[in-house]
């Protein structure tokens, strides 16, 4: 049998056989984890775990494997590309790689447009839940950005209060303001964001 083309060694995992594997791999933040499987139309990520959050230990019941000799060549690339992320750079992740049929129609909206706000730029809960249609779905918005399961590639650190104030973020508030200084975000004396480059002000709404 031929080895699944995007694997990295034979026999270690085939398409649709339901194993999930957690790669961990070091950046400049600390241990981050990426939990996924193969599915038929290649790799697809379930989780992105943040340094310091818990990762199901190997051997108890629904924990994935764990071997970075599993890793398929396109986990590979991600994890690259996190890395460089993490150092500075402008990195652009593939959505098609998550597996975003694990959330809920309206939180899947809240990922998709959360993944369009550029880097260098932020939004507010408020405009994002205009720009999706629904002004007054902020807090759910909010709430759906807080059960974000891929940080970093949907970077929801992006996502602040109207006022400037930070909001909530899985790793913390250090962190979320060490994400938005590395992106070149000005952060006031009083830890509010500056807000002078704002996704989804001027923006047409959008149903996604």
């Amino acid at each position: 049998m031929r080895p699944h083309p995007g694997r990295e060694r034979s026999g270690d995992i085939s398409a649709g056989n339901d194993v999930t594997v957690a790669t961990p791999f070091p950046t400049a933040i600390g241990p981050v984890t990426v939990i996924w499987h193969l599915a038929e139309r290649g790799p697809r990520v379930e989780r992105v775990v943040l340094p310091g959050a818990p990762v199901p230990v190997p051997g108890e019941a629904g924990a994935p494997a764990r071997g970075r000799e599993l890793v398929d060549r396109r986990i590979r690339v991600l994890i690259s590309g996190v890395r460089r992320f993490l150092d500075g750079k402008d990195v652009r992740f593939d959505p098609g790689l998550l597996d975003l049929d694990r959330c809920p129609p309206f939180q899947r909206r809240v990922l998709l447009a959360e993944h369009g706000i550029p880097r260098g730029y932020v939004s507010t809960y408020g405009l994002i839940a205009g720009h999706l249609g629904n002004p007054r779905a902020a807090r759910a918005v909010g709430g759906a950005l807080a059960w974000n399961p891929f940080p970093l590639v949907i970077p929801c650190h992006r996502a602040v209060r109207s006022d400037g104030s930070l909001g909530g973020f899985q790793g913390g508030p250090a962190l979320k303001r060490r994400l938005l200084e590395l992106e070149g975000i000005g952060i006031r004396e009083d830890g509010r964001v500056t807000m002078d480059r704002v996704w989804y002000r001027d923006q047409p709404v959008r149903n996604l």
